[in-house]
């Protein structure tokens, strides 16, 4: 793409992912007259197949993927020692570019808890339904209809996914849902819609939709390859940021420092890693931090990099019998089948090229019964927080059709499990730090099942997703090296069957060393499920919070932030809907501030 050069722009954004992405479009769109940059450091993803095709999401998560950076935390005991890695987005339009497109969307009552003056969800509700396009049913109240991100079943049913919801709703004794996101449904089985546009069967991301359609407005620009190091300041006010060649995407250019003005609004935008650290980069943080790594305070702002949450993930996969439908063949890349399906999806945009093979779930909160089974080490957090909420699931349990993984299984066809516990009361912090060669590493303590509750979850759906899948018609068992070591002998040790038990077979009875091993196995397995937020909370400043309710940074005039790090506390989702949501907070917020908000 060709710009005019400009050296003075009236907003810099410092990363380009997805709220980076909604914020500069919206405002671009209400007043193409700003002069509006984002420096990003990853690469363009427009009309990239690895971007725009759904199916292809998994090979963002390979180890010699450039389109995520993988960052390593510190060894935990509670991870029996193990350096956790948290991947996040590194090209345009961020987590939106790369993501698994599952659509979900917090309870409202999430966004009432965060306490802060105009987010709550009587007004954030109208940005929700503003954003999206809810192709799948016509009419329903908390759902848009003319929005950029589009909303479908994507480009094809999963028949697997159709036998988790029908064993579901008659093993596990729940409820069937048309729509568990209509922002308070909780505890039924329901199909998992996708952010693929039904008509096109291609991602619904936000570069796509709100910057990449604007290229005709060169007043608008994208410069990839930048790396923000920090913001410039005069008298506390952000006037510009230095940047240079991000050395992943640009290995061989140039590292010197560059700078660019902005005369109205500097906004970071860079995640819940990247934006605590180019605060940090640029004075803002906490003493220590900043002096061990000889950085001059500008502003004491300790919570800066504290707060740090996600949800805790387990992916288990299970063998699946040969008639089965899954994805896969084509994540193989067996010729014959990718070049069947292409076709397929380019004379009608269907096939499992539209797909990513999840399409059923259940956000599920335990009954007495499964809650007595948990043991005494979640009461408490079930008495404080989930019991009189009813809007607010514990997990969300579901089945993908096809191997989620790096290792070299045979070419079989498989299903992987997946746990993803919402809530967890663990916290962490991300920080700079400078190596033994001098040069900026990352301190990041993830802070994963340090508290005792935080682990029932998981071993709880463990055993539920093993029942129900047990149940289902592809059931053919377990792959023994990627479950729990069960001792020799117990009812619970894994390996391949025949097919599946009868819907009203009995469970498997797990001994006390049972559940010793579906532990062990989760401090040795359980992962990110690429959730991070909170490390530069909006919150009091007194209350290590970062940013006030209007999104600016405390200290400093003229820099604010808009990513996921300004989320207080958790929230029960997949949180691309999240990020986007703030992104059109953000963009009504600044549009006001600039007194363009009548034109919006």
């Amino acid at each position: 793409m060709s710009y005019p050069v400009l050296s003075e722009f009236d907003i810099v954004f410092a990363g380009g992912g997805t709220t980076a992405c909604v914020v500069a479009g919206r405002l671009a769109a209400c007043d193409p007259s700003l002069r509006i940059l984002i420096l990003e450091g990853g690469q363009h993803t427009l009309n990239k197949a690895a971007h725009v095709q759904p199916y292809q999401y998994f090979t963002h998560q390979a180890p010699t993927s450039t389109t995520m950076t993988f960052n390593i935390g510190n060894p935990s005991p509670n991870l029996n020692g193990r350096a956790p890695i948290v991947h996040c987005a590194h090209c345009v339009g961020g987590g939106s570019s790369v993501n698994f497109m599952n659509y979900t969307r917090s309870p409202a009552s999430d966004f009432d808890d965060w306490g802060v003056d105009g987010w709550e969800s009587k007004n954030l509700i109208p940005l929700m339904k503003k954003l999206e396009t809810y192709e799948v049913q016509p009419g329903r109240p908390s759902h848009g209809y003319d929005g950029p991100i589009k909303v479908s079943s994507g480009g094809c049913k999963m028949g697997i996914s159709e036998d988790f919801i029908r064993v579901g709703t008659k093993y596990h004794k729940r409820p069937f849902s048309d729509d568990s996101n209509d922002l308070e449904t909780c505890n039924t089985y329901s199909p998992w819609f996708k952010y693929i546009d039904g008509t096109t069967g291609t991602r619904s991301d936000a570069a796509h939709h709100y910057v990449y359609n604007q290229a005709h407005n060169k007043n608008l620009q994208i410069w990839v390859g930048k790396r923000v190091k920090r913001v410039i300041f005069e008298n506390q006010r952000a006037v510009g940021v230095e940047f240079t060649n991000d050395p992943v995407s640009c290995p061989d250019a140039d590292q010197s420092l560059s700078t660019v003005r902005a005369s109205k609004l500097v906004v970071i935008s860079a995640g819940a890693f990247g934006s605590p650290a180019i605060l940090e980069r640029s004075g803002i943080g906490a003493e220590a931090v900043l002096k061990r790594c000889g950085i001059e305070q500008l502003v004491d702002l300790p919570g800066v990099g504290e707060n740090y949450r996600d949800h805790n993930g387990a992916f288990v996969p299970y063998f699946a019998s040969d008639e089965s439908v899954t994805m896969d063949r084509l994540w193989r890349g067996e010729e014959n089948v990718l070049q069947e399906n292409l076709a397929k999806w380019k004379s009608n945009k269907k096939s499992l090229i539209a797909q990513n093979g999840n399409d059923a779930k259940i956000k599920w909160r335990p009954d007495d019964e499964e809650l007595k089974s948990m043991g005494s080490a979640f009461e408490p957090r079930w008495k404080e927080f989930f019991q009189d909420r009813p809007d607010k699931a514990v997990a969300i349990l579901t089945i993908f059709a096809g191997y989620l993984g790096s290792s070299g299984l045979a070419p079989r066809n498989y299903v992987t499990a997946e746990i993803i516990a919402l809530y967890p009361v663990s916290v962490g912090s991300v920080h700079i730090k400078l190596g033994e060669n001098g040069k900026e590493e990352i301190d990041f303590t993830s802070g994963f099942l340090d508290d005792p509750s935080d682990i029932v979850p998981l071993n709880f759906g463990y055993k539920k997703l093993r029942e129900i899948y047990r149940r289902m018609p592809s059931y053919r068992g377990e792959i023994a090296a990627f479950h729990p070591r069960f001792p020799e002998g117990s009812a619970a040790v894994c390996g391949e069957a025949t097919g599946p038990v009868d819907l009203d077979a009995p469970d498997i009875i797990y001994t006390a060393e049972d559940d010793e091993a579906v532990e062990q196995f989760h401090r040795d397995y359980m992962q990110t499920t690429w959730h991070s937020l909170g490390t530069c909370a909006m919150k009091p400043r007194a209350d290590q919070g970062a940013v006030d309710a209007r999104l600016n940074i405390y200290g400093v005039t003229n820099l604010k932030i808009a990513d996921l790090s300004i989320v207080p506390v958790n929230v029960g989702t997949n949180t691309y809907s999240t990020a986007l949501l703030i992104g059109e907070k953000a963009a009504m917020i600044i549009a006001e501030d600039l007194g363009i908000g009548s034109r919006s």
